[in-house]
């Protein structure tokens, strides 16, 4: 045995004979990972303040975030709604809301209008709604149309279970990707909509910018005519919807400052959370404001470098992480969800006959019309 490992076995006898040089150097190695530890979060408050992306002025504690829910799940969720007074809810819904009226969305492998659209020789899925593109040849755009035109479809369950919010004095804003115009129809007032990519229910010339109504585009759109305007006899007349390059309506902006900072509950419904600034919403409540997720999977969750630097940004579904306690999804169909979650608040029933009520006046008129 050389001198270096006789003096190493020494030294580490003389140590575990040495209870209180034991714990001081056990002190030592927790100090240092403390210091370790202190240094990565000074670390991560100058880049989160540097970058601008959280204010720490208003940073709520771990035990404020865990108590927020006291489950995490619809139970929680429903126990949250009847304990707050005056509960104020913000909905923010996606086409998932729509699909059951037979409505497709973007997305989906093999049903969604994306999938679709290589008969229209397009350079890339998107192009059919990038401004710039439809300038040059309209004509995709339209033919789509006729697929998306809220003709003969009924809004779902989802869309009456918001409007039964709003009639319980609950809603505070409905924020929808959609622009199919079913919150409309299913009652829910204008004033408490917020079409944020737009909507069919109005257009405009492109050219001198006169409004025309849904039913005139609808007529020109069924007959696969490219609305043209009756004014100045050169514009396309292009629905009120938001393309890629547009910006979203000032409505938008407007209620988003205000509305977010004062909602008590969130709930996402069929959203991929996906497409900016809308989804980037959810990160606008305030910290203690819980989220419920009623979707087919797990979408707008936090990232890795939003962990790294403490950032409240994306859904936590992780309740070990640091700022667990409030976010809670539930996987399946939209109006699957929206019907368990009014049982569990007791207004299953009532529900159930808003939709049987309304489908049937709806049957009505379009029976009338026709």
């Amino acid at each position: 045995m050389d001198k270096g490992t006789k003096e190493e076995k020494s030294h580490a006898q003389h140590t575990d004979d040495n209870p209180d040089e034991k714990k001081q150097n056990s002190s030592k190695v927790e100090s240092s990972e403390a210091e370790d530890q202190s240094e990565m979060e000074r670390l991560r408050k100058y880049l989160a303040q540097k970058l601008r992306l959280i204010d720490l002025s208003n940073d709520q504690t771990d035990e404020s975030q865990q108590s927020t829910l006291r489950e995490l799940n619809l139970d929680g969720i429903v126990e949250y709604i009847k304990e707050k007074e005056s509960c104020k809810i913000i909905t923010m819904a996606g086409a998932g809301i729509s699909t059951s009226a037979g409505i497709p969305d973007f997305r989906s492998p093999s049903s969604g209008l994306y999938h679709k659209l290589d008969k229209y020789n397009l350079p890339h899925p998107q192009a059919i709604f990038e401004l710039d593109f439809f300038m040059k040849n309209p004509e995709p755009f339209f033919t789509l149309a006729r697929e998306l035109l809220p003709e003969g479809f009924k809004p779902t369950l989802s869309h009456y279970f918001i409007r039964m919010l709003w009639e319980k004095g609950l809603l505070l804003r409905h924020y929808t990707q959609n622009i199919d115009t079913l919150e409309r129809v299913a009652g829910l007032p204008p004033d408490k909509l917020v079409e944020a990519h737009g909507t069919f229910h109005t257009g405009r010339c492109l050219k001198c910018r006169a409004p025309y109504t849904l039913s005139w585009m609808k007529e020109k759109i069924i007959e696969g005519v490219i609305p043209k305007c009756e004014e100045c006899n050169e514009g396309v007349v292009k629905p009120d919807i938001v393309f890629f390059g547009e910006m979203l309506p000032d409505r938008f902006q407007m209620l988003a400052d205000r509305d977010f900072e004062q909602a008590d509950l969130l709930i996402i419904m069929g959203s991929s959370l996906v497409v900016q600034p809308f989804a980037s919403l959810i990160d606008r409540v305030r910290s203690t404001c819980p989220r419920l997720l009623i979707n087919n999977e797990k979408v707008g969750m936090q990232d890795r470098l939003s962990r790294f630097l403490g950032l409240r940004q994306g859904l936590v579904f992780d309740t070990k992480n640091t700022y667990g306690g409030r976010d809670v999804a539930w996987l399946g169909t939209c109006d699957t969800g929206c019907q368990l979650l009014a049982d569990k608040l007791g207004w299953g029933d009532e529900l159930r006959a808003l939709v049987q009520r309304e489908h049937e006046s709806l049957n009505t008129e379009s029976r009338s019309n026709n």
